[in-house]
């Protein structure tokens, strides 16, 4: 069923406005301070099969519940760890999702019938304003459809959901770019099941030990969103490339000279250096930030990767920034995007 997407202010009678569609198990989309998220009642059944429809999500994947403040947890969870209330005091409002033990009220269906759920604090003052507005949790995945290149712009939610929501508060850019990190707490050690915003070396500081997981089990349903192997993926064919720089800029020069001279429409996903270095090439160039700022080349990432996808090329190749900090996040969501095709240079 075809229905008309609102654009909605981020001021105070458009949160009124969204909040109110919000209550009436409605579908808004809106800024968090990693992605757009497609929000819907979390307590409610309907609301939350309305996400699923929307995006075309399985039920195997479930969704994170977004809180206006810490001391709501008691609405969606049913206990919380000494170590949810350190990273809580420390990390809360911001971009970390916490696996804990699932509330009664929460529908099975957002957390994909398992008995944990993934819920999260966001630091946005638009999706902060909006949750409180609303007053009930809010489940929220990225406002795209299943797969497809997150949102970091209201325009790329219209490009993927308009015509199938209520609604989409535009509040502009998104400034982290890319989706929270998410840590299991449900287990004998931290786990850490996606990197994102909040760094594993900053989950260390402040836990001690912290595990690595992030494998999705086949045939089951998921513990948390964004473990699958093909994932934030562009619709055409995408390589990256993991190495040294220059080993790897070698490889990008010869792959893409290569598949230039067969036909093939080349695009590049690449920081500012490799760009300037590769610009003599007849290929589709993004250039996605300084080397030395990962954090402006994950700020850039998924606007550059609908930019580049949108070109139509028939192979993306993109370079590796590292494991540290966000650089860490960076390679998870390349990798996914390219569904695991990958290619390790020395």
């Amino acid at each position: 069923m075809h229905i008309t997407t609102k654009i909605i202010a981020p001021d105070a009678s458009g949160i009124a406005e969204a909040a109110a569609l919000l209550r009436a198990g409605r579908l808004v989309a809106f800024p968090t301070e990693t992605v757009y998220g497609l929000g819907g009642d979390a307590l409610s059944h309907a609301a939350v099969a309305k996400i699923f429809v929307a995006k075309g999500r399985p039920a195997s994947d479930p969704l994170i519940i977004h809180l206006a403040d810490a001391s709501e947890l008691p609405r969606v969870v049913a206990s919380v760890p000494p170590a949810a209330l350190r990273l809580g005091a420390a990390l809360w409002p911001g971009p970390l999702t916490l696996i804990l033990p699932r509330g009664p009220a929460v529908p099975l269906a957002v957390t994909a019938g398992g008995e944990r759920v993934a819920v999260r604090v966001p630091s946005h003052p638009v999706a902060q304003a909006l949750i409180a507005a609303a007053g009930t949790p809010v489940a929220a995945p990225s406002a795209n459809r299943f797969g497809h290149t997150s949102p970091t712009d209201a325009s790329h939610v219209l490009a993927d959901l308009d015509g199938l929501i209520d609604a989409v508060v535009d509040g502009g850019p998104t400034p982290i770019g890319v989706e929270s990190t998410v840590l299991d707490l449900t287990g004998p050690i931290p786990t850490l099941l996606r990197p994102g915003g909040i760094s594993l070396e900053a989950l260390r500081e402040l836990l001690g030990e912290v595990a690595l997981g992030g494998r999705a089990a086949e045939g089951a349903g998921l513990v948390s969103p964004g473990l699958l192997t093909r994932h934030y993926a562009p619709r055409s064919a995408m390589v990256l490339v993991i190495g040294p720089a220059h080993a790897a800029r070698v490889w990008l020069r010869e792959r893409a000279a290569r598949e230039l001279a067969a036909g093939q429409r080349v695009g590049l996903l690449v920081p500012d250096e490799d760009a300037a270095s590769l610009a003599d090439l007849d290929a589709d160039i993004e250039a996605l930030g300084p080397t030395d700022e990962p954090g402006t080349i994950a700020r850039r990432l998924y606007a550059a990767l609908r930019a580049l996808d949108a070109r139509q090329p028939t192979l993306i190749l993109a370079r590796d920034l590292g494991e540290t900090g966000i650089a860490r996040a960076i390679r998870d969501r390349l990798t996914r995007a390219a569904s695991g095709h990958v290619v390790y240079v020395e």
